[in-house]
């Protein structure tokens, strides 16, 4: 059914103004001032902001990891998601050793079909870049249309590859438009940082952080940035957690590389004494890299508005304390790494980050949204308000005050690392392709709505183009 959206602010990454918007067959048909159509339902948005949807480019739902597998498949993980302003989702699919990259995306496949309620796209990673795996990544950019590969530099005897399968995969990347992305700590010093303290009896939650210095993560990013400009080719860090790797990440971009960075809303929020919580509580925290020193966090603020970091993930990876997280107890190597941020990942960047003035609003809409469409092949179908996009728009109220807990939030993991915070903005309705998935905060789409997204190649003209502006007539 059409629909007319009415009295609201647009914002986009680089306009705000007074406009209707005009939604037919999933798209958005017009914007202009007093539209009408006898057909159209209307939906009135006054005193809210009208936003392109937001894109999380980092999210683990139904991941095998530590013997156990994260609480949010994507059903309850979308549903999560979308009731925190986000339509799409960009999600990791693992790989095996000896086995081929299709086989993954078959696994991945199976685990989505039928599930999600908002559209969602797959990274695949890269263990081993042995001959076929080479020859099979032109054939999943072009044939699958995944076009993003992350290669673990940590995680040792686990998820971790080598420096050759990372410059290999950069090389092939570079030759067929594919954006490479890297976990960047240097696994094998953690690996024996975390023996030596396990020697002598440190086990508690504490450990994880001490035995991940940020020195490790920012060596490890240089490295693969070095590796970046030697290959001519393109990067992209994920979940940037402190000034050692922000550093790095400047210094590649004055360079001229195309290296590009995220932070995720942990990094910004929370800090490394979380870890320290008594009862084993600390292991709420635990996920990689670890929170940092708080010093780290007006240096993540900065880099976002300044711009040596682009986007926002959740690195949304939940696992229940009870039953999951205690799996670590004795034994911090042992705790399933991860936590739940896809809900509110909108909410944090808007309220710690608008309302208390780091940021601008449209540097909100691009960093939640227009960048992550642009770097993975997504705009300008999505990441923006404009006649022709996709209808993935959220209604957000920005006066609205909550506070996070897991007695409200619509995860199915049992805690939320930012119990208790009060938050001040939230999405009221979204729109996924003209359709209701959120609507006056209930949740009214059915599993299956969302679709599996083909993304363009990294180096398209649809991906590097400049933001659309929007016809006002």
């Amino acid at each position: 059914m059409k629909k007319i959206i009415k009295n609201g602010t647009i914002v986009t990454a680089t306009d705000t103004y007074q406009a209707d918007v005009l939604i037919e067959d999933e798209k958005v048909k017009a914007i202009g001032q007093d539209l009408s159509d006898v057909y159209a339902e209307v939906i009135d948005a006054t005193g809210l902001y009208v936003f392109p949807g937001g894109i999380d480019p980092h999210t683990h739902m139904e991941m095998p990891f530590g013997g156990t597998v994260t609480k949010d498949d994507y059903e309850s993980g979308t549903i999560a998601a979308a009731h925190g302003g986000t339509t799409t989702i960009i999600d990791f699919c693992l790989t095996e050793k000896g086995k081929t990259l299709k086989n993954a995306l078959e696994i991945w496949h199976a685990k989505s079909e039928g599930r999600a309620v908002i559209d969602y796209g797959f990274h695949l990673q890269i263990v081993e870049a042995n001959e076929q795996i080479l020859q099979e990544i032109p054939a999943v950019i072009e044939e699958e249309g995944v076009t993003s590969f992350k290669v673990f530099m940590a995680y040792k005897n686990v998820l971790q590859a080598d420096d050759e399968t990372l410059f290999q995969t950069l090389v092939t990347a570079k030759d067929h438009g594919g954006l490479v992305m890297v976990h960047a700590e240097n696994g094998d010093v953690i690996e024996h940082l975390t023996q030596e303290a396990l020697k002598a009896g440190n086990t508690d939650p504490i450990y994880h952080a001490l035995t991940r210095p940020p020195e490790l993560e920012g060596e490890a990013t240089g490295r693969a940035a070095k590796l970046t400009a030697l290959a001519d080719s393109q990067l992209y860090v994920v979940h940037v957690t402190c000034k050692e790797a922000v550093e790095q990440i400047a210094e590649a971009r004055s360079k001229g590389f195309s290296v590009y960075g995220e932070t995720c809303p942990q990094y910004l929020v929370l800090d490394q004494t979380y870890l320290e919580k008594p009862d084993f509580e600390g292991a709420k925290y635990v996920w990689s890299p670890p929170l940092r020193d708080k010093s780290n966090q007006e240096v993540l603020w900065n880099a976002l508005k300044s711009g040596e970091l682009q986007t926002i993930g959740s690195d949304h990876c939940a696992f229940d304390f009870d039953g999951q997280k205690d799996l670590g107890k004795g034994d911090f190597t042992k705790i399933p790494n991860g936590g739940p941020f896809v809900e509110d990942r909108f909410s944090i960047l808007f309220s710690e980050g608008v309302k208390k003035g780091r940021i601008s609003i449209n540097q909100f809409v691009d960093m939640v949204s227009t960048q992550t469409a642009k770097l993975f092949g997504l705009f300008p179908q999505k990441g923006t308000i404009a006649p022709g996009t996709d209808a993935d728009i959220v209604l957000f109220d920005p006066n609205a005050e909550r506070t996070i807990s897991a007695n409200t939030h619509h995860s199915a993991v049992d805690y939320s690392a930012l119990e208790g915070m009060k938050v001040t903005g939230q999405p009221v309705t979204v729109l996924s392709r003209g359709e209701y998935v959120i609507k006056d905060k209930e949740l009214v789409a059915k599993p299956g709505a969302g679709k599996f997204l083909k993304r363009a190649k990294f180096n398209s003209s649809q991906t590097n183009q400049q933001e659309v502006t929007p016809n006002r007539s």
